[in-house]
């Protein structure tokens, strides 16, 4: 079976979160698929077997691309939507697997040269125009609710990656039977091509000056607004008055962001409790997660399950999370450490994380059999298994 990926994003840039496209298309090769992979320019190739990565040109006067709809995007998008025409005229594939919006093209391409379609759908994007303020316009927002739901409906299998999601697409679709939840929950290290530069799975040793003989506290992920960096530094800062040795360690973010958050938090008072690494190779950030006595997920806002959630569900180490949708769609306190979002309760919850042995060993001796059933790479591998065999 031969594949077309369309994926229009930075691939791969861990800057642009292509996490679910890279696990994507090396389960597929693995399953014995030919894929050709069409996306942005921006990005660093990586070694995927059975799969050719072709891109559009790199347009890097243009600026990087950043996350929700922008006009660059409208612009780049364009030029996919060239390129995957020039794609389909010259090659036939039997599957064109399209993530986000570029199922919007691909679903009036289909007719004409007969594939299957798959819709990839990673969230709706009238809520992404809502929740970025891209545009009250109701009439825009109204004509891509059509085309989305068209595009639902017309596809011949469609993937969600959250039950939120999932939910939102069973009040859409007309055939079950064609909807798949597929959860971002694999995270092995990622081979990026030698002539990228970097070795994304090489060992890396941690740095920053970071103190020994801590108790460490550790997020990993964005520093967008609703991640809830604010609420965590506040947190932190309750928690470290009946901690001895706590440390709080905050890996990821662009400069004026972590120069934002080392500000608030050298306000709390946590100059020397508290490290902010800035965006790191996917193998250092893992390596301070590896160092973790607890992991964190702060989030306040948002209902798709963050990618991070899987990872430390599968890490063998305590998770304080807020008690919001966005993680009770996965999480519960079985298997986690859940707290409103507010600063006294997350603080308590990264104390008892701390302190209460007995709690830490049931949680995550529980989190982990939560992953190893319903969330490993094994399950991820039949549910994929399943999609292709439908479109036979």
């Amino acid at each position: 079976m031969r594949a077309l990926v369309v994926a229009p994003q930075p691939f791969f840039s861990p800057r642009g979160t292509p996490f679910s496209v890279y696990y994507r298309t090396l389960i597929m090769a693995e399953l014995g698929l030919n894929i050709d992979l069409l996306t942005y320019g921006e990005g660093q190739d990586v070694d995927i077997e059975n799969t050719r990565i072709i891109r559009i040109p790199r347009f890097g006067w243009l600026g990087k691309v950043k996350t929700g709809p922008s006009m660059l995007k409208l612009f780049l998008d364009f030029s996919v939507v060239l390129r995957t025409l020039g794609l389909l005229i010259r090659n036939r594939y039997d599957v064109v697997h399209a993530h986000e919006e570029a199922v919007f093209f691909c679903r009036f391409l289909k007719p004409l040269f007969r594939f299957n379609l798959v819709y990839d759908m990673h969230s709706s994007l009238p809520q992404q125009l809502s929740n970025f303020h891209y545009t009250e316009s109701r009439l825009i927002h109204g004509l891509f609710k059509r085309l989305e739901d068209s595009s639902i409906n017309t596809a011949d299998a469609v993937i969600t990656i959250c039950p939120d999601l999932a939910n939102y697409v069973d009040s859409i679709i007309d055939d079950s039977s064609k909807h798949f939840l597929i959860e971002n929950s694999i995270f092995e290290p990622v081979r990026i091509s030698s002539n990228s530069g970097e070795d994304a799975s090489a060992p890396s040793d941690v740095s920053h000056n970071i103190p020994k003989n801590k108790k460490y506290v550790v997020y990993a992920g964005t520093l967008e607004r609703y991640q809830g960096i604010a609420l965590l530094i506040s947190a932190f800062r309750l928690a470290s008055e009946q901690l001895e040795n706590a440390f709080l360690i905050v890996v990821g973010g662009s400069d004026d962001q972590v120069h934002k958050f080392r500000s608030l938090a050298d306000a709390e008072g946590l100059q020397e409790m508290s490290v902010f690494t800035g965006r790191l190779p996917q193998s250092q950030a893992a390596r301070y997660s590896e160092m973790a006595d607890v992991l964190v997920s702060p989030r306040t806002d948002g209902t798709n399950t963050p990618l991070k959630i899987y990872q430390q569900l599968a890490s063998g180490k305590p998770l304080v999370a807020t008690d919001i949708y966005s993680h009770t769609q996965v999480l519960s306190n079985e298997v986690a450490f859940l707290a409103p979002p507010d600063p006294e309760s997350l603080g308590d919850a990264i104390i008892s994380a701390m302190s209460d042995a007995h709690l830490v060993k049931q949680k995550v001796t529980k989190a982990l059999r939560l992953y190893e059933e319903q969330y490993s790479r094994a399950s991820y591998v039949r549910k994929l298994q399943l999609l292709i065999g439908a479109l036979k």
